[in-house]
């Protein structure tokens, strides 16, 4: 149902003119031989796999959805699936941006990124079988002992071997230090650990020959609360010396969670009955080692909903071409036919802007980000990996928060194209809003996001971080701002950062004397932060169209009219949210609650 076509033109833009990744790969001797060539070859072959292998399982994979055989605790995954992670494995997709050390390709997390978001177009639900297995590659590969590492790492680059994250238990989401998972210590160096697990996504499923679980839990005499949790290895079958898989692990699927979305991916109840585990990092740590595995999930959900924002607007762009209802109001465009195509209405145009616009805005933002991550790796000078690390953290909660809101408005616009139609599940349309709606929960809610960026990320260090990157957004405007041509997009630019810089600061105020204040101001705060993100990376694209206006290449016009649309329909509600946010505690938390 519908079409997906990965958006290589675009990729590329944003790959070789916006941040000239040729030359920035240059400064990082991993990745010093990687040249445009190479980058060019893998979108291509990336967007093959993506549309004529995954997207043609996507409506029918949320249609059949995943079946548990109760008495032998075994789930299979819709039709087509299991063949596909096979192609996906042979292809060496799961290896692309993992160490050669374990069998890796070595590629930039950057070049990773821009798969994911065509992974994600095409299906969502299956990329997370795959997806959560870069997390726990990246968890290990940081915290796992030299043992943990030679056993695993090579099955799970190779991709014969998938992971789970399993942090949740029904008592508890967010707030980790409720967890009751318990540790048993054994002789031989191994825990026994019992406990039950939910919303474990790819918890079980067909598809790969073992599955390795990083089960949060605690140890006898452990402290309370978030600083008594560790973290442990818990594969599906215990390895044998030669590293094939030997006897099973009593960690088993209870059910599959009912869900809105994502139905094609097997979200499982785990039930931990004395399961073998190792230790990973020391004792009471765990949450130090799990935020590996978190940081990289928070970039790839803010990856899931960039890739459903391109897809959606794709397919409601064709629909808009293609459906003929009522006249243009100011006269017929087509008077061959009995109607004109909606796509000549003003408010189509809008819906189909806003998509537009977000997904090159997220796109944009993702592999700016996915950059930094690789300068943070592998850049030769200290100083530059600590400035690019915390650059990530930054904007980690922004990527992950921001883009999903964004998504979920996207796809509700690109539904609203089909009108009728896009409430009918056969257009699939509106598969692509339930997907999303996922995206703005799990790893960490967008709420949990937003505390983050302005308790932890910004007020946590009086400022430092935003300050950085806001050096680079006045410079950049600093240099830019006598050019008439681009003051519709400076203009606002440097007003907005200004805007942001008093507003953290009167809210840094506020919150000395009342810390509800960051919990009242923080979600419009972010999406506040996220505009200013968006800003900069928009008027920079701007500038490197209005520059090639008149190559020829319809392509710069186009991307010159998408961030016209931008500062002038979607960076506005930044009025709004500002105003919001100043508002302050008192009108949320003033009703007492037995008044609600």
């Amino acid at each position: 149902m519908g079409q997906y076509v990965a958006p290589i033109r675009d990729m590329q833009f944003v790959l070789h003119e916006l941040l000239n990744v040729q030359e920035e790969l240059k400064a990082l001797p991993d990745y010093a031989e990687i040249d445009a060539d190479i980058i060019n070859q893998v979108l291509e072959e990336g967007g093959k796999f993506t549309s004529e292998v995954l997207f043609p399982l996507n409506h029918s994979g949320d249609r059949e959805g995943c079946k548990l055989d109760v008495a032998t605790n075994s789930v299979t995954t819709p039709k087509g699936f299991k063949e596909a992670y096979k192609q996906y494995v042979e292809g060496g997709w799961a290896a692309l941006a993992c160490d050669p050390q374990y069998g890796g390709q070595g590629l930039p997390v950057l070049l990773n990124n821009s798969f994911y978001e065509m992974l994600n177009s095409a299906n969502q639900a299956w990329t997370m079988y795959p997806g959560l297995s870069h997390g726990a590659y990246e968890c290990l590969k940081e915290h796992g002992t030299d043992e943990q590492k030679s056993t695993y790492l090579p099955k799970l680059v190779s991709g014969e071997w998938t992971g789970t994250m399993c942090l949740t238990e029904p008592h508890c989401g967010t707030d980790l230090g409720m967890l009751r998972s318990k540790a048993l210590p054994q002789e031989d160096g191994s825990w026994l650990i019992t406990g039950n697990k939910i919303f474990i996504s790819a918890g079980e499923h067909d598809m790969s020959e073992n599955i390795v679980h990083l089960v949060l839990a605690r140890v006898p005499d452990a402290p309370e609360g978030s600083k008594g949790i560790s973290l442990f290895l818990v594969p599906k079958f215990l390895p044998n010396a030669d590293g094939t898989v030997g006897a099973r692990n009593p960690i088993t699927c209870g059910a599959i969670e009912e869900k809105m979305g994502i139905h094609g991916n097997s979200t499982c109840q785990m039930n931990l009955d004395g399961a073998k585990g190792w230790i990973i990092g020391q004792p009471n740590k765990g949450l130090n080692a799990m935020f590996v595995f978190m940081n990289a999930a928070r970039l790839g959900v803010g990856m899931q909903s960039l890739g459903l924002t391109e897809v959606a607007y794709q397919n409601a762009l064709v629909y808009a071409k293609d459906r003929i209802q009522m006249r243009s109001l100011s006269g017929a465009k087509a008077p061959d036919k009995p109607a004109d195509p909606i796509i000549v209405h003003p408010d189509v145009r809008r819906m189909l802007l806003t998509a537009k616009a977000y997904a090159e805005g997220g796109r944009a933002f993702t592999s700016y980000v996915a950059l930094q991550i690789d300068r943070e790796l592998h850049h030769p000078d200290a100083d530059v990996r600590k400035e690019a690390a915390d650059e990530v953290a930054l904007l980690t909660p922004i990527v992950k928060a921001f883009i999903t809101d964004n998504g979920w408005i996207a796809t509700s616009e690109a539904m609203q194209v089909f009108g009728g139609h896009g409430y009918i599940a056969e257009w699939g349309m509106e598969q692509y809003v339930r997907d999303a709606r996922i995206n703005m929960i799990y790893e960490g809610t967008n709420t949990i996001q937003s505390l983050d960026l302005l308790g932890r990320k910004i007020l946590g260090d009086n400022g430092a971080k935003l300050r950085k990157f806001g050096e680079k957004i006045k410079n950049f405007v600093e240099e830019n701002g006598t050019d008439e041509a681009l003051s519709e997009f400076i203009t606002p630019l440097g007003d907005l950062g200004d805007k942001v810089t008093k507003l953290t600061m009167e809210i840094g105020m506020k919150a000395f004397q009342n810390p509800d204040e960051v919990g009242a101001a923080c979600v419009p705060y972010l999406r506040v932060v996220g505009h200013l993100v968006y800003s900069y990376l928009f008027a920079q694209m701007a500038k490197i169209a209005l520059a090639k206006e008149d190559s020829g290449d319809s392509f710069y016009k186009a991307k010159l009219a998408t961030a016209r649309f931008y500062f002038a329909r979607l960076q506005p509600e930044t009025a709004t949210l500002i105003r919001q946010a100043r508002s302050g505690s008192a009108n949320l938390m003033a009703l007492d609650a037995d008044l609600f």
